[in-house]
């Protein structure tokens, strides 16, 4: 890889010095580089250096931001909340739900709340406990308390934005004063939602608010490591552009799957994850689809709008507001009639937006058209790699998706991006998206249990690749589940490399279907059960990754029995241990 030059050439160092700086900095971490920067800050300030100490500011309001996150949204929008704070004289703490509780909540004047809503209006896993503890008949009043609450959800949904709505309802009826009217975002929440909490933290801020200047807190006994609060380089808003430098089908020809291994290559220092963290990809739609929907509205033949609709807005789902936005826009009576009863559900079941165009044509604008649109939102995909093991590249694990529904061939958007319509030399646009919540331990002597099905497997592959980088000596466990042993093995050889190496002390495997009866990870879980108690005991930390509502349930349910086997049997304490573990960050999810 090639290093970008950091220091120029006439920095006061000699050439050695700056190559070897150069290096060095190439390879460091937001964190580092913000670790450093306050280290030789306080260091000046230690040697009677240039320094000046922050001028005596006014006492500053204390304010408390709760977040409740599922893939980070929340808590990069609170953690960003709380830089913005301090210009408006506000002394921000940040909690996430699944630390905080309603003794903290009853002694906070000033509340600043972010909120996604999970799934079909679920609060986020995290956030559970929080949530309901806030709509019980327990929860404290809060005469003296102001608040504003931000809420994230996902259009597609119908409970769109439930969480910070029920939230937001719950707070002012125990008596909380709403100091900003809440917003509710869809996917495009990033500029919105700065917006918004500037305005927010303007009315939470004091009357007499003054300028502080800017204070570098320093831990120089080394025990403790700064906040992960330092924004990615390149967001969704600002991607990078990286070379496809592999692409490879990981299932045997027999196979009923088609999961591809991404490997994606940069040269810019700047694009830093860990593994654990999320690569976010910008696709672009199906140009077939594409056409199919201009035809429908009438606009084949512009070209210009093709373009435009490829890059940036989703073509493919079929929400309510989008069937609402649509009958208002053509007056037709049979499409609101759509939005009765169960008329929707019965109509978007399995189809896209395409199929509301073909079946209730209409000529439109491409004013109109592009207003029916919301823009193309990223895809998230856990990184398959360790940037220790693969300096200057991300690796990435996708499952192609293809179905057939009435008439039409479907396809995944991204999925099928990578799949059918980028080759080997050609660019995707990515960001980091990070999951502070899925980490491996910090000390490499702590054993892991890792539990993942198809494409679940992704995150463990960075995980054992960075211990062995580390020479953690930690032991470590694979569960692994597929359909078909022959076909399906998806990065067997790694696995067997590590395995030989001792990275990887143990695996087991379960494929569904090279036996009579269905075998799954949550089978092998039970079946290893003592053992898994045993490493539970010695410390180990506990990961799942995959789908939410099939395997990651059943896996939590199968814990929670192999817990309650310390208990005698005891179902509920075994579910108490299971939150034990959550809380203290043993137990951690990466779902979907």
């Amino acid at each position: 890889m090639t290093v970008n030059p950091l220091l120029p050439k006439n920095a006061p160092f000699s050439a050695d010095d700056i190559e070897m700086l150069n290096k060095v900095v190439s390879r460091s971490t937001p964190q580092q580089r913000s670790w450093l920067a306050g280290f030789f800050a306080g260091f000046e300030a230690a040697q009677g250096g240039g320094v000046l100490p922050a001028p005596a500011a006014k006492p500053r309001a204390p304010l408390t931001i709760l977040y409740a996150s599922e893939s980070g949204n929340c808590e990069n929008l609170a953690l960003k909340a709380k830089k913005t704070a301090q210009k408006h004289g506000l002394d921000a703490k940040v909690f996430d739900m699944a630390d905080a509780d309603m003794a903290l909540l009853a002694k906070s004047k000033n509340v600043l709340v972010f909120a996604a809503t999970w799934g079909e209006g679920d609060a986020p896993a995290r956030a559970v406990d929080f949530y309901a503890a806030l709509l019980s008949d327990a929860a404290p009043r809060l005469e003296d308390t102001r608040f504003a609450v931000c809420a994230l959800g996902d259009t597609a949904y119908a409970q769109f934005c439930a969480v910070g709505k029920a939230i937001d309802a719950r707070l002012e009826a125990l008596g909380a004063k709403r100091v900003a009217d809440r917003v509710d975002l869809d996917l495009d929440f990033a500029k919105q939602a700065v917006a918004w909490t500037d305005g927010a933290l303007a009315k939470l801020a004091p009357a007499d608010a003054a300028a502080t200047g800017t204070v570098v807190h320093v831990d120089f006994t080394g025990g403790g490591a700064l906040p992960e609060d330092d924004e990615p380089a390149f967001t969704a808003e600002t991607p990078l552009e990286a070379e496809i430098s592999a692409l490879v089908n990981l299932n045997g020809t027999g196979s009923t799957r088609e999961t591809w291994h991404v490997e994606l290559a940069f040269e810019d220092f700047r694009f830093q994850y860990q593994p654990g963290d999320a690569i976010g990809v910008l696709p672009e739609n199906d140009p077939e689809l594409v056409e199919q929907l201009l035809n429908a509205t009438g606009l084949a033949s512009d070209a210009a709008l093709a373009q435009k609709i490829l890059k940036g807005f989703d073509v493919t789902t079929l929400s309510r507001a989008a069937v609402d936005n649509y009958a208002k826009l053509t007056g037709r009576s049979d499409v609101k009639a759509l939005l009765d009863g169960d008329g929707f559900s019965t109509f978007a079941f399995d189809r896209q937006l395409v199929d509301l165009f073909e079946t209730y044509q209409e000529k439109l604008s491409p004013e109109q058209l592009l207003g029916l649109l919301r823009p193309l939102p990223g895809r998230l995909y856990s990184v398959a790699s360790s940037p220790r093991a693969h300096q200057g590249e991300a690796h990435l694990l996708v499952g192609a998706v293809r179905w057939d529904s009435h008439g039409h061939k479907r396809k995944g958007v991204a999925s099928t991006y990578f799949a059918d319509r980028r080759k080997v030399g050609s660019t995707a646009r990515i960001y980091v998206k990070p999951n502070r919540h899925f980490r491996i331990p910090t000390d490499g002597n702590t054993p892991i249990i890792m539990i993942g099905a198809g494409t679940g497997v992704a995150p463990y592959r960075g995980f054992i690749e960075e211990r062995a980088e580390v020479g953690a000596t930690g032991k470590s466990w694979l569960f692994f589940g597929e359909r078909n042993y022959t076909n399906d093995f998806l990065y067997q050889l790694d696995w067997q490399d590590h395995k030989a190496s001792g990275a990887l002390s143990n695996i087991d495997v379960a494929f569904s279907r090279d036996q009579p009866e269905k075998i799954y990870v949550q089978h092998r879980l039970w079946e290893r059960r003592e053992d898994l108690l045993s490493w539970i005991a010695d410390g180990a930390h506990v990961y799942v990754c995959g789908d939410e509502k099939g395997m990651a349930k059943d896996v939590d349910a199968t814990l929670a029995k192999i817990l309650s086997l310390g208990a005698k049997g005891d179902e509920e304490a075994g579910r108490a241990k299971l939150k034990e573990l959550t809380k203290s960050g043993r137990y951690q999810r990466d779902v979907y």
